[in-house]
């Protein structure tokens, strides 16, 4: 497995997929830069899930959200991008992703994105 940065999730199997159950995972290390002025963004990232077959592998994960430090994003943008990678790697029962950044400009932006699979068909996903 790398140690550098890396857009590679990796999932391995749910002990338990019979039974529904929430994970919950949270760093306060998760950076990346503004694209209109080029200054650093700090966030608290929180992903809950109630995994189906497959768990993430958190050192993938860590260097997967690694990955995004030099690179530009809007709140909103980033926020949705991990959702939708960890929704295409995991394919959850439910997640969420919770992006709380740092103030700057004296502004707080919390971004969260949701996915739930429907009984009726395709996935739908929801971003507040």
């Amino acid at each position: 497995m790398p140690t550098q940065p890396s857009k590679e999730l990796e999932r391995i199997p749910n002990p338990k997929p019979e039974r529904d159950y929430e994970i919950e995972i949270t760093t306060n290390e998760f950076t990346c830069v503004c694209p209109r002025t080029g200054q650093p963004d700090f966030a608290t990232i929180t992903i809950r899930y109630v995994p189906d077959q497959w768990i993430v592998e958190l050192k993938s994960l860590k260097l997967y959200l690694w990955s995004y430090r030099n690179e530009g994003h809007y709140h909103e943008e980033v926020t949705n991008t991990i959702l939708d990678d960890l929704v295409r790697t995991l394919e959850p029962r439910r997640m969420t992703v919770i992006a709380d950044f740092n103030i700057r400009g004296g502004l707080h932006t919390v971004v969260t994105a949701r996915y739930e699979r429907t009984a009726e068909g395709p996935a739908r996903l929801a971003a507040d």
